[in-house]
């Protein structure tokens, strides 16, 4: 319990360091600024169409608005500590990272708390507001039940999207570099995890719901709330416990990061 006290000490200590490093320069809440605009401007896009459709999908504007939400909290949930990962690569290559397995520390948290990057505050503000907005849109009996599903279903989701990060990620120390692969898995979130997935093919649903689960990013618990539970492939025990899903698939990145880290070889050396 000592352990675990200090350790979470040192990360709140680390993490606010790195924090007001940031903060410090004015320039960087234009950053964030940026940052919120991009989703507004994805949204919009999203918005465009619906206003030529009326529906993606049997989807009408305020329920793709609840899935863009509630998929954009998610995200922001995990790229606000995990976007340091995507650095990895350099840090591997100038052996940087040496400095991480020498401390009294997890290397992992140590690496998460090194630096932050401001822009990714932007995607949490823009899915907050767009989730406000569209949870009073929609039909939903926003009873106690439903409301504590929606807060687990965005941390799992959260979960889902750092795990896949986390596991490709971990690939940097066999192959030097994994950025392409973490760039490609990010654009296929992007592209397919702000529309319901009943629109693709059979295939592509079944890829996006078990092998790559984006499915229970958004698409799945939001499809539990707006009681459209019919349109999933998956069956409805999974559907409920989708916030689930997060935990196991971080549980078994972490596990993945830590076998590939004792492959690691200092550059420096």
């Amino acid at each position: 319990m000592a352990d675990l006290a200090r350790t979470v000490r040192l990360t709140g200590t680390l993490a606010a360091a790195a924090f007001r490093a940031e903060v410090q320069y004015r320039a960087s809440f234009l950053i964030v600024f940026a940052g919120l605009l991009y989703q507004c401007v994805g949204f919009a896009f999203i918005w465009v169409v619906l206003q030529r459709f009326d529906t993606i999908g049997g989807w009408g504007v305020a329920e793709i608005a609840f899935l863009y939400g509630v998929r954009l909290c998610a995200h922001g949930l995990w790229v606000v500590p995990f976007n340091r990962m995507l650095e990895l690569d350099q840090l591997v290559q100038q052996a940087e990272f040496d400095r991480f397995l020498v401390r009294p520390l997890n290397p992992l948290l140590q690496l998460l708390t090194s630096k932050f990057w401001l822009g990714s505050f932007g995607d949490i503000i823009g899915g907050i507001v767009i989730l406000g907005v569209a949870t009073t849109l929609v039909d939903v009996d926003w009873s106690a039940v439903a409301m504590i599903y929606l807060a687990l279903a965005v941390l799992g989701g959260a979960l889902v999207e750092a795990s896949l990060n986390l596991a490709l990620s971990s690939l940097t120390f066999r192959l030097l570099t994994a950025r392409p692969l973490i760039l490609l898995a990010d654009n296929v979130f992007n592209t397919f995890g702000n529309y319901p997935l009943k629109i693709f093919g059979h295939v592509t649903q079944f890829a996006l719901t078990y092998v790559l689960p984006l499915a229970f990013v958004a698409y799945v618990p939001a499809s539990v709330l707006l009681d459209r539970t019919n349109d999933l492939t998956v069956t409805p025990w999974l559907a409920y416990g989708a916030p689930l899903v997060g935990l196991v698939t971080f549980t078994l990145a972490y596990l993945f990061w830590r076998s590939q880290l004792r492959h690691y070889s200092s550059g420096g050396h």
